[in-house]
């Protein structure tokens, strides 16, 4: 990989189609050997941004930069549906010259994949198992994956992403990952990149962004002082807010406040997106 300090950066990032723009906007950066959440309701732009990335689209404006090799499997995991999974790696040696042969056998092996089967016959899991097969074994130093989890079965899933880590920690593979299943991405990712109707609601390393809010349950009509809320849900008598803290948590009227998982910082943010 060239040292020039970044992975993915964006800049100005835009693509406008006939009905509107897909994304407007969008700045980030993310550093090598990071593993990203690319997160967003239907429709936000992740497809899109990806296909960017990849340099199978060109951007209406701004400018999207990689350094160095890129993998990329698309949502619709496009492979040659005629041609055996031996033969699908026999093609893949003979279009990169970085291809690790061994390397593929090995993931073949863990996928349980029947190397005489046709590509057409398998399963959407095992075509998305295949189809990550392909990227990995590119020895690429950027992976981007758009739903690669969306067809696998929980014992796939597992083993996938355990696949990805070790990548990750033996060669510094930067992979951005596109997934509706947030569960899976807490304890994996280590940065967030959140779209909103095709631009950045947020973005940073996850441990700091967790940190940086809390849900608290307060009286209707809570003071919040100079934090800023995010979202709300009202009940009878309380409110449960996330707040985005500005400055120290200093919350002493609010006892009951908790750092937010994962997952419900993302759902927040989505809903405060959706009622704007």
């Amino acid at each position: 990989m060239l040292d020039v300090g970044f992975a993915v950066r964006a800049n100005g990032l835009g693509v406008r189609y006939r009905r509107g723009w897909a994304l407007r906007d969008c700045s980030f950066e993310l550093a090598p050997g990071t593993v990203t959440a690319l997160v967003g309701a239907n429709g936000a732009g992740k497809s899109t941004l990806l296909r960017l990335a990849a340099g199978l689209q060109r951007p209406t404006e701004g400018v999207v930069e990689v350094s160095g090799e890129v993998g990329f499997v698309a949502q619709e995991k496009p492979l040659y549906r005629a041609f055996t999974v031996a033969e699908m790696l026999r093609f893949g040696r003979s279009t990169n010259d970085s291809w690790d042969q061994e390397y593929a056998e090995q993931l073949v092996g863990e996928a349980r994949l029947p190397a005489d089967a046709k590509v057409g016959s398998l399963s959407g899991g095992h075509r998305a198992r295949l189809a990550l097969v392909l990227a990995l074994a590119r020895r690429p130093q950027v992976l981007l994956l758009d739903e690669p989890l969306s067809e696998m079965d929980p014992v796939a899933r597992e083993t996938t992403m355990r696949a990805l880590m070790v990548a990750v920690a033996e060669t510094g593979l930067t992979v951005v990952l596109s997934s509706h299943v947030l569960a899976e991405l807490e304890g994996v990712c280590d940065h967030l990149l959140l779209l909103d109707q095709g631009s950045v609601r947020l973005e940073g390393d996850v441990e700091e962004l967790v940190e940086g809010h809390r849900v608290v349950v307060a009286a209707r009509g809570a003071d919040f002082g100079d934090h800023e809320v995010v979202t709300t849900r009202e009940g009878e008598r309380q409110v449960t807010a996330l707040l985005r803290l500005v400055g120290p948590p200093d919350l002493p009227d609010l006892p009951e406040a908790s750092t937010p998982a994962l997952n419900e910082l993302v759902v927040a943010y989505l809903r405060a997106g959706e009622a704007a």
